[in-house]
């Protein structure tokens, strides 16, 4: 289970990530070469930044926690996310840039030096200290310095010493020129492994000679920094509390003693480098042997190691995108069909998915797994609580976009269920008709035609009268459609169309048997109007239908317990036989004249 999902400070990873991840899909494949490793790389430092930028945030959250435990966690949560931007960085070099020789070695010391911040804070003691040179802690930051390749501060710090210290300006005049003459590779093409190498050798034997002169003999410190520079490993080890981590000394090994290292060369340097930096004290960590794994260029083995290590799927879901995209991982299909990225951001997404409210980024996630995607999303969408109907019009609507009919269904009957058990049956009614379900919508238009039977007058009237074609869904819905059609074309005195309109109702069984009677009822005050509405062959037809309602059984009994029913059906027979006399007059008038 992805526990990281319900951490709500890494809420800003999840959901800035996803708009990288989308970006990586549609980005351009045709791109060819250079172009395209260098969008690559630029995805891959997008992808670490926003693990940066979760990380300031979760500090600064550990420095203002005032509980105790909660520090603790924020801290916990800070050393994670830092331990996955090395990793990350490093696959990065190695895989996604794919370094040669020479940038290689200047990529792994940018590396080590934007991790191995422990040293930090003594740099920023002495170099804020009144008198640089006389600070306990110098030697120390002169010799990360040294450690780190970074030259340049390390000869502005020793100038400092020189100045304070007459007495070994020669000597800090050599070591300066040494340090200054240091060949480094080039990032562009201004020169040949072999002209490096060349270099390299003739300044490596002229450090070698002034160490065997003696010429550092009478200062320990510029004698070991002497030592450093020429790779002598047990000197950079001494400075073990220096470098903090095995790899770091890795990086500044290769630095001083091989530093055209090609890649292919790094197993062999970082397997010894572990060895003697741990020297049997202590077993390697996970962390020590996901980075192993990414010095022997074992891809799966580093994702494999960080799914046990991390407590969470989104690193390995998106850094396996990443190098599929590199076309890395083509060959590893898993044994059950689908391949380690499709698995890993299957496994992410499902993971979001159990999120309240991060389950809409895991829609995105599914729908670029080609093989299995859209079957997770089916079983994943119908789990999503349905709370409000807001939620429901938005789950609605992925699944209207991808054409899954069964779930909108599904979701339409889930929603009409609600609104109905809340006695909302506009709603109700509303969902059963985007269902497509046409005995729920039988049932919900009966449930209004007998709220109007009680209460005299439709509720829910803009979704009855703008039904259109959709009152076709059942035959009781076409029912309550044209009723209230009667209705309306009555209230605009709009008589002759009424008339023929309820006819056709009942004529046409449109109207449910039960309903006749309430039809008979509303044609009464039509039958009274001044002016003839039905001719005599309606008033028939009116005739035949309330015939038709009384027979079966005995008017006694049909009617013994309801004597308002008695009335209506007397009035009725009365109110047709004056019509049909009216309309006789009237017609045989016309035809007279």
């Amino acid at each position: 289970k992805d526990q990281d999902i319900y951490i709500q400070t890494l809420r800003k990873l999840f959901n800035e990530s996803h708009g990288i991840f989308i970006g990586l899909q549609r980005s351009e494949e045709e791109l060819a070469g250079k172009s395209r490793k260098a969008q690559l790389v630029q995805v891959s430092k997008n992808y670490r930044s926003v693990i940066r930028a979760c990380m300031e945030d979760m500090h600064q959250a550990a420095i203002s926690a005032r509980d105790p435990a909660l520090h603790g966690q924020y801290s916990t949560q800070v050393s994670i996310l830092s331990a996955m931007e090395l990793i990350w960085n490093l696959c990065e070099i190695l895989f996604v840039e794919a370094a040669a020789a020479g940038p290689l070695l200047l990529r792994l010391l940018d590396w080590v030096r934007l991790h191995v911040c422990d040293v930090d804070n003594m740099v920023r003691e002495v170099l804020s200290s009144e008198n640089p040179s006389k600070h306990e802690l110098f030697w120390n930051v002169v010799d990360v310095f040294v450690l780190q390749g970074r030259m340049d501060e390390a000869r502005h710090l020793l100038s400092k010493e020189a100045s304070a210290n007459p007495a070994s300006v020669n000597m800090y005049r050599i070591l300066d020129d040494l340090m200054k003459k240091m060949p480094v590779p080039s990032l562009g093409n201004t020169q040949t492994l072999t002209e490096m190498e060349l270099k390299w050798q003739h300044w490596h034997e002229e450090c070698q000679r002034y160490l065997q002169d003696g010429t550092f003999a009478s200062n320990s410190h510029m004698e070991s920094i002497c030592k450093i520079l020429l790779g002598d490993e047990d000197a950079i080890l001494e400075k073990k509390e220096l470098m903090t981590t095995w790899y770091h000394f890795l990086v500044t090994r290769l630095l001083y003693s091989h530093p055209t290292v090609k890649p292919m060369e790094l197993r062999f340097y970082a397997q010894a480098c572990m060895d003697l930096f741990l020297g049997g004290e202590s077993s390697p960590e996970p962390l020590d042997m996901i980075l192993m794994a990414a010095f022997e260029f074992e891809m799966h083995q580093v994702i494999k190691e960080c799914s046990i290590a991390l407590s969470n799927w989104w690193f390995v879901a998106h850094l396996t995108d990443l190098l599929d995209h590199c076309k890395l991982l083509q060959s590893h299909n898993l044994y059950f069909g689908s391949n380690m990225r499709e698995f890993l951001l299957l496994e992410y997404a499902s993971g979001l998915f159990s999120h309240h409210s991060l389950w809409q980024l895991g829609v995105d996630y599914f729908d670029h797994c080609p093989e299995y995607g859209r079957v997770y999303l089916e079983l994943h969408i119908e789990r999503i609580p349905l709370n409000t109907e807001q939620k429901a019009l938005k789950v609605l609507r992925i699944c209207e976009q991808r054409q899954m009919h069964e779930q909108v269904r599904s979701i339409c009957k889930i929603m009409a269920m609600k609104a109905l058990r809340n006695n909302r049956l506009g709603s109700a009614l509303s969902w059963s008709i985007r269902a497509k379900d046409a005995a729920f919508a039988t049932l919900i238009s009966d449930r209004f035609l007998k709220d109007y039977c009680e209460r005299g007058c439709f509720s829910d009237l803009d979704l009855i009268d703008n039904l259109g074609p959709s009152m076709l869904l059942s035959d009781r819905l076409t029912f309550l459609g044209k009723y209230r059609e009667f209705h309306r074309l009555y209230g605009e005195k709009r008589f002759a169309e009424a008339a023929r309109l309820l006819l056709m109702l009942m004529t046409a069984h449109i109207a449910p048997c039960s309903f006749w009677m309430t039809l008979l009822t509303d044609a009464l005050p039509l039958l009274e109007q001044k002016e003839v509405i039905f001719s005599a062959e309606q008033t028939y037809e009116l005739m035949r239908c309330l015939e038709d309602l009384t027979a079966g059984k005995p008017e006694k009994q049909k009617f013994q317990d309801d004597d308002v029913e008695t009335m209506k059906v007397e009035m009725l027979r009365l109110a047709l036989a004056r019509n049909l006399a009216r309309v006789i007059v009237k017609e045989g008038t016309l035809e007279g004249s």
